[in-house]
């Protein structure tokens, strides 16, 4: 007689994060807290970082509402220091672990070369390069010694190819691709899987702004419509879960199909 065990009995399917720390950068609002409710429902326990307290609150009260587990962690990620603040703060709150980390944060400015001057420079390199690679430094040689985690870094199309204004962007997040592959090279033989997510326009509260310009740069993909912020958690989601244990260095775009045309 052959004994089925269901997904419903052992809850293993639903929630295959439980007992997971999975701590999620630029967690209050757009992408980083649609991926953070995603995470809650698959049962990790999140912290969401942010600068705007009330934007935390409300993020964590949201995911609890749901009957998930989170947590706020203020900080303004800008250097070496902030992120090892932060990861210092995580695997306080997270009982001395962070299985998963989601390096969300960053800052996105668009503009000719020429009218760049040095502190943006600094700024997008700061928080879209340095911050991550420190928070990794951190954080990822404790997923070694315990033989498993998961990094998920969210990228951008731009990243893969060239367009004007794009330079200081796209140059920076191409950086974290790189790193992405590095870092999958370096960690992956302990058992920690590095991945990136590279999302194609994607309506936020960042990018509201852009008005109709979102919806024409999305017009130029397959999909022809901009995505929605919870179409990409669903993606670092994946590579997030056991799901994805064999996945290792990808880069997953979700941009509608605008790169492969």
């Amino acid at each position: 007689m052959t004994t089925t065990t269901t997904a419903a009995a052992t809850g293993t399917a639903q929630h295959p994060l439980t007992g997971r720390t999975a701590l999620v950068t630029g967690g209050t609002s757009g992408i980083g807290r649609a991926t953070a409710a995603r995470l809650a429902d698959l049962g990790a326990h999140v912290l969401i970082t942010g600068r705007d307290a009330g934007r935390g609150e409300a993020a964590v009260a949201a995911i609890r509402a749901r009957g998930g587990e989170a947590d706020f962690v203020r900080a303004d990620l800008r250097d070496a220091a902030s992120a090892r603040t932060v990861a210092q703060q995580a695997l306080q709150l997270g009982g001395g672990h962070v299985d998963v980390l989601v390096n969300s944060a960053g800052v996105f400015p668009f503009g000719p070369t020429a009218d760049t001057d040095e502190e943006t420079f600094a700024q997008v390199y700061d928080l879209n390069v340095k911050v991550p690679y420190f928070l990794v430094a951190e954080l990822a040689p404790g997923m070694a010694e315990r033989g498993e985690g998961a990094i998920i870094n969210v990228t951008t199309m731009v990243a893969s190819f060239g367009m004007a204004g794009m330079a200081l962007y796209g140059s920076s997040k191409a950086a974290l691709t790189l790193l992405t592959k590095a870092w999958a090279a370096e960690f992956g033989p302990s058992g920690v899987r590095i991945n990136a997510v590279s999302p194609g326009p994607t309506r936020t509260e960042g990018t509201a702004a852009m008005g109709e310009a979102l919806d024409q740069l999305a017009s130029q993909g397959p999909a022809g419509r901009p995505g929605e912020a919870d179409e990409v958690a669903a993606a670092i989601a994946y590579l997030a879960s056991p799901q994805a244990s064999f996945v290792h260095g990808a880069v997953l775009p979700v941009d509608g199909g605008r790169i492969a045309v």
